[in-house]
């Protein structure tokens, strides 16, 4: 196999020791499942896209972890969106992802380009009470620190994500978790991406809600991801379907804390379609 060119570029953040690193090839059409599946494993991120064609101004784009394809990533589209940007300037993309097609829109703020995205039509499930009991379990907390207002479900926007959210900080800062445990339990209920956990921060002045985040996601050395552009289109189809915000509503989501790579997710809820979310990226050296 030929060595493809690989980009490396740090998303939802302006800083490179920040943010969620993604793996990008941009001409990966002649790479086969287990090409992308190495090149995957060998960049060593949560993520690598590959840009595998376009056609009609749709380009054709996959995603991989270390381990298995994911079906949907958002911080790799945020950061192969910028990425392309940089070499074509901004303007509209679109994305022919495994679950349909995602429209990016890039622009310069503040001398930054930054790429949104518009996920897939959202749906939320119930989630049924042996699965919170497994979660729970997972991460060693008790029903009784979880926030009334925003009881646990399964949400789809792109990817399937479970949302706990806890009320107690200091029960959210502090859980634990065994990382293959987790694994097990993500490939049994067939969860591709992360089990997200939140806390609702103290509300915007402008009214807007404000989340902190911790994404489970263990993968090769990763145990944490520091910014999920997928689960943060799913919190918003959870909260729009929740009836805890009322669009068109400004949702942002701190993540990374955690993990030492802080990151900033802008998180908008119309009144129905697709989840847009928005953030920067950055070139790692």
């Amino acid at each position: 196999m030929t060595r493809p060119d690989v980009l490396r570029y740090a998303a939802f953040t302006t800083d490179t020791d920040g943010g969620n690193p993604a793996g990008i090839v941009l001409g990966a059409a002649g790479l086969d499942d287990a090409a992308m599946l190495a090149v995957a494993g060998e960049v060593g991120y949560a993520e690598t896209a590959f840009v595998t064609g376009g056609d009609g101004g749709v380009r054709a784009i996959r995603y991989f972890s270390p381990v298995a394809e994911v079906p949907f990533c958002g911080h790799a589209t945020v950061a192969t969106a910028v990425a392309i940007a940089e070499r074509e300037g901004p303007g509209r993309i679109r994305f022919a992802t495994p679950v349909g097609e995602v429209a990016m829109e890039t622009a310069e703020v503040d001398g930054r380009l930054v790429a949104s995205f518009t996920s897939v039509e959202p749906r939320v499930e119930p989630m049924p009470a042996e699965i919170l009991g497994e979660l729970l379990d997972l991460v060693g907390l008790d029903a009784d620190v979880l926030d009334e207002r925003h009881p646990p479900r399964i949400a789809f926007a792109g990817n399937r994500h479970p949302i706990l959210v806890v009320a107690d900080a200091s029960a959210f800062d502090d859980f634990t978790f065994d990382p293959s445990r987790a694994r097990a339990l993500m490939d049994e209920h067939g969860w591709p991406a992360t089990i997200t956990v939140l806390h609702r921060l103290a509300d915007a002045a402008d009214g807007g809600l404000r989340f902190e985040a911790r994404n489970i996601f263990p993968v090769g050395a990763i145990v944490e991801d520091p910014a999920t552009g997928a689960a943060a289109a799913a919190v918003g189809g959870y909260l729009r379907e929740l009836g805890a915000v009322a669009p068109p509503a400004r949702v942002v989501i701190s993540q990374g804390r955690h993990v030492g790579r802080p990151s900033e997710l802008v998180v908008d809820v119309p009144a129905a379609g697709g989840i847009v979310v928005s953030g920067p990226a950055v070139p790692i050296a």
